[in-house]
């Protein structure tokens, strides 16, 4: 074998190994926090069934908004990654960008927390029960100061990441399950002296939880040998507008194009929960086990953004190719996995939410409705590790209209006219998902193909200033 030919397949095995060495502690961050939410859902029912409509609809509320949060510090990690890529000894750059990606987490935060305390007539649409609404207004309120620690919880796991060091994440990550645990249960039951505060205590519990994860990292960048040169809190107040402005203009897009995703879904359990309960029931089964399948794919496409800006920022296009198409092939490899299982062992899947032979009409719904969930496993993968890999360009505003075009441009709409005009009923709900997110996952490809011709002549690195 020729001696380039060696070489490059080298350097190919060796971004690979790097990819998924920073993919899977992210991975399993990412269903830590999960674990947490699906602890809180469990302690609803046990409160009460009823509650979980409450719970339900605060927790929708809650998280539309956060999401947004969310997509807006996310920018951090680009920013860093590309820095990094630029100077790996880099320190003030880096103090810069985690400063105002902590102050752009604090400027959001107060209007979200403005219209969670004042989200009344929100949360009685969303509860569609009148007595449960004071409970699920509670429980929101509760909850609500849990967003700014998350952010800046956010803010430091994108560093550590950036860094290549998400261990710290994971850590912090895993001991959040059992605190929560802890803490929800004792507030929402009364224990250990405690009065019983039911899903107050829930929503109280996040807040600690969160502030739990925080501080584990503050301390983490602030103690430890490797991290404690950057200072990353020093100077805090002082202002740096055009760092701001930098975190915004690549954010925004990224918050609004995490908006879009999520709210489509939003939208198809909406139209579902119109058509009949059993659908509806099916429908949240077969979303939650996509859920837990995309956890994979959307870590892998953090490490992405991460691994293509290092690229970038140090000007090796040939490391942007190998980083990109390698963490491309770690999530969509997964995603057909996912796909196989649920084609092949979509009761045995089911059979963990209900009992499928006391429950037949949910089963079977449930097994339709998994289908087309193992349908878009591989556009699912392939949207949002390709999105990752373009925000590790910095390129975050043709993204977002992408994905405006395919989810609510012709997702929704399909989804809607096949529900309500055509016999197919829940199941024309999910083709539209199905159409969204293929169409969203080619025009991401076609961009990230395209980004050595004219198309991304004019993308520059947004850390100068």
């Amino acid at each position: 074998m020729p001696l380039a030919r060696r070489m490059m397949l080298a350097a190919w095995r060796a971004e690979f190994r790097a990819s998924l060495a920073l993919s899977w502690p992210i991975i399993l961050t990412n269903l830590a926090q999960t674990a947490v939410a699906s602890t809180d859902v469990m302690l609803m029912g046990w409160i009460d069934p009823a509650m979980l409509a409450a719970g339900g609809g605060g927790h929708n509320f809650y998280f539309a908004l956060l999401i947004f949060g969310i997509g807006l510090v996310t920018a951090t990690s680009p920013l860093i990654a590309v820095e990094i890529g630029r100077n790996r000894h880099s320190v003030r750059d880096l103090r810069r960008t985690v400063r105002q990606g902590m102050w752009s987490a604090l400027a959001i935060t107060v209007p979200m927390w403005i219209i969670l305390w004042n989200g009344e007539p929100i949360l009685e649409a969303l509860v569609k029960q009148p007595a449960l609404t004071p409970v699920a207004m509670e429980y929101v309120r509760s909850m609500q100061w849990s967003i700014l620690p998350f952010l800046w919880y956010i803010v430091l796991r994108s560093f550590l990441a950036a860094k290549e060091r998400p261990g710290w994440s994971l850590l912090f990550g895993l001991l959040s399950i059992p605190l929560n645990f802890l803490i929800a249960w004792t507030l929402a039951f009364g224990k250990f002296g405690f009065p019983q505060m039911g899903l107050k205590g829930i929503g109280l519990a996040t807040f600690a939880t969160n502030s739990f994860m925080f501080l584990g990292l503050a301390c983490t960048v602030l103690c430890h040998r490797d991290f404690r040169r950057y200072h990353l809190f020093g100077h805090f107040w002082r202002a740096d507008w055009s760092r701001f402005r930098a975190v915004w203009r690549v954010g925004i897009p990224i918050a609004l194009a995490s908006a879009f995703e999520v709210t489509v879904f939003n939208a198809a359990a909406f139209a579902i929960l119109r058509i009949s309960r059993e659908q509806m029931s099916a429908h949240v089964i077969a979303i939650q086990l996509a859920s837990i399948a995309f956890m994979v794919p959307f870590g892998v496409a953090q490490a992405a953004t991460v691994r293509v800006g290092q690229a970038w920022g140090r000007g090796d296009p040939d490391g942007v190719t190998r980083a990109g198409w390698s963490n491309f092939a770690l999530g969509v490899s997964f995603m057909a996995i996912t796909a196989t299982i649920m084609l092949l062992m979509p009761k045995t899947l089911i059979g963990f939410f209900i009992d499928i032979a006391k429950d037949r009409e949910v089963a079977a719904y449930a097994v339709s409705f998994l289908f087309m969930a193992a349908m878009f496993q591989l556009a699912d993968g392939a949207q949002v590790v390709t999105a990752g890999m373009l925000r590790g360009l910095h390129d975050t505003r043709v993204p977002m209209l992408i994905a405006a075009f395919g989810y609510w441009g012709i997702g929704v709409p399909l989804g809607f006219v096949l529900a309500f005009w055509t016999p197919l009923s829940g199941i024309g709900v999910w083709i539209g998902l199905v159409a969204g997110l293929t169409v969203v996952a080619a025009l991401m490809i076609w961009r990230w193909t395209h980004r050595g011709s004219g198309t991304f002549r004019s993308l520059k690195p947004e850390i100068s200033g």
